[in-house]
């Protein structure tokens, strides 16, 4: 009798291997045709049988260690230099202004997985740790597990802070066509001129404003600083020397103000009175004024000069013909807002070419958090068309976005923008769901301005209790 019971016990088992054969499926999947070469069909049912028994082990191993399917896939897409990649972090304040913070290992691939855990994995014997520094990339907390961060737009940490300002930093910006050259703009009215290279330094401080920085524009050669202010002032700055050698006066809160790309002469300001006024940077005087429905909060001009694209505090668009010989100008195009909650719009950003529209392209953003991506027809005086849109959360302080660099060729229009909740955001406003593809963990405040450099390797956001840091972009190959 127990021989019996041991037969049948064998042919049952024998029953159920055949039923799970991946020899079975392999034939299943690569069958032979009369004209096929058999040496190609054994060879395909052999790797298939072994790709399927693997996958069986795997499966089974990891479900006796206690783990779920999507700890599984997780770790089937790991990187395959993972243990490399996953190196442990410096710890790093933002209490020394200036100091230079060293990367660690490259990180450009770190990703995490919410299932994992700080067990021990029997199979490949290492440990995988969810834990999560202050500085380092990582997916949304309201998005689920990404397989990994996009190459593009990974970090591998801190390259420096500065935090000597006490005020809140409104707007910050890199020097034209200049990957070290740095400068922010305060709430108590000063201006910050610094450089990122190494050893990270400031270079001046500008002293001048009696109230809030709100703009400020490089000249094209870096030598001068146009700043605006809510102490209804205009000053020029010769950054060498540190000193004002202009002041023009207005009659309301100055907002904006850009250098024009091609006559440097020529200064473009927005202000509260619904205005952008045109002044001659050599003397001073109003060249030109265009009025507008509301308050002009911001601004920038398209690369060739002839046009101008600004926000007002309705949060419209317009598009505004320039002369460039003569500064005259003219309205062409208004955009309204589709909400019915006016907000001011906090960024204008114009960029001569993207993947998805392929051609030049216009990023806005409004205090209530409606981000708006439109392609420009040049052809019809920059006639704007919307292409797609993000509503984020509303925030309280004026909070900026930018465009990221165009890294790759993958369709999708990726841009930064800092938070009310301390965090750097990255996102692509072409996907319909989980739009955020990675965030900087770091400030300790809300993020209002974010600025990449000319190399596009450094990205710096500043928040609102006066810290800015300056983060390391990963090496994509």
């Amino acid at each position: 009798m127990a021989e019996e019971t041991i037969e049948k016990s064998s042919s049952s088992e024998e029953e159920k291997n055949k039923a799970v054969d991946p020899t079975f499926f392999s034939c299943l999947l690569q069958p032979s045709s009369a004209d096929s070469d058999p040496q190609y069909i054994g060879i395909r049912r052999l790797l298939l049988c072994r790709k399927a028994e693997s996958g069986v082990h795997r499966r089974k191993d990891w479900r006796c260690n206690g783990k779920g399917y999507v700890a599984y896939r997780n770790y089937i897409r790991r990187p395959r230099n993972w243990e490399s990649l996953h190196a442990p972090s410096h710890s790093s304040t933002p209490g020394q202004s200036g100091r230079w913070i060293p990367s660690p290992a490259p990180l450009s691939l770190l990703f995490e997985v919410d299932s994992w855990s700080s067990s021990r994995d029997l199979r490949s014997g290492y440990q995988a740790s969810s834990h999560r520094t202050s500085f380092s990339s990582s997916a949304s907390d309201n998005d689920p597990p990404v397989r990994k961060v996009e190459p593009a737009y990974s970090f591998v940490g801190m390259h420096c802070i500065f935090d000597q300002c006490k005020a809140s930093v409104t707007v910050l910006k890199f020097g034209n066509k200049s990957s070290d050259l740095l400068a922010y703009g305060a709430a108590d009215g000063t201006l910050t001129v610094c450089t990122v290279s190494q050893p990270p330094s400031i270079i001046k401080e500008l002293r001048g404003h009696s109230k809030d920085v709100t703009d400020f524009d490089f000249s094209s050669n870096n030598q001068y600083i146009a700043s605006s202010s809510m102490d209804k002032s205009v000053r020029v700055w010769e950054i060498s020397k540190g000193l004002c050698i202009r002041v023009i006066y207005g009659i309301s809160s100055q907002l904006c103000i850009r250098f024009h790309p091609v006559n440097n002469n020529f200064l473009s300001a927005g202000n509260a009175n619904r205005e952008i006024t045109v002044f001659n940077f050599s003397t001073g005087r109003v060249i030109n004024k265009a009025v507008f429905d509301d308050a002009v909060t911001a601004v920038d001009h398209d690369h060739t000069g002839q046009l101008i694209f600004c926000g007002d505090a309705q949060g419209c668009i317009y598009t505004v013909n320039m002369n460039s010989r003569t500064g005259s100008l003219s309205r062409s195009h208004r955009n309204r807002s589709s909400n019915n909650r006016k907000s001011p719009v906090t960024t204008v950003q114009y960029r001569s070419f993207s993947l998805l529209a392929r051609g030049p392209v216009l990023l806005t953003c409004t205090q209530d958090g409606s981000l708006s991506f439109f392609s420009v027809a040049l052809e019809i005086q920059g006639y704007l068309t919307p292409r797609c849109s993000l509503k984020l959360t509303p925030r309280v302080h004026s909070i900026r976005a930018s465009f990221c660099p165009l890294l790759s060729l993958e369709k999708g229009e990726y841009i930064v923008a800092g938070s009310e909740d301390s965090n750097v955001y990255f996102y692509d406003l072409t996907r319909p769901r989980h739009t955020c593809v990675n965030k900087l963990q770091g400030h300790g405040s809300p993020v209002i301005g974010v600025a990449w450099n000319h190399g596009e390797n450094l990205l710096a956001s500043s928040d609102s209790d006066g810290t800015v840091i300056v983060w390391k972009r990963a090496k994509t190959s």
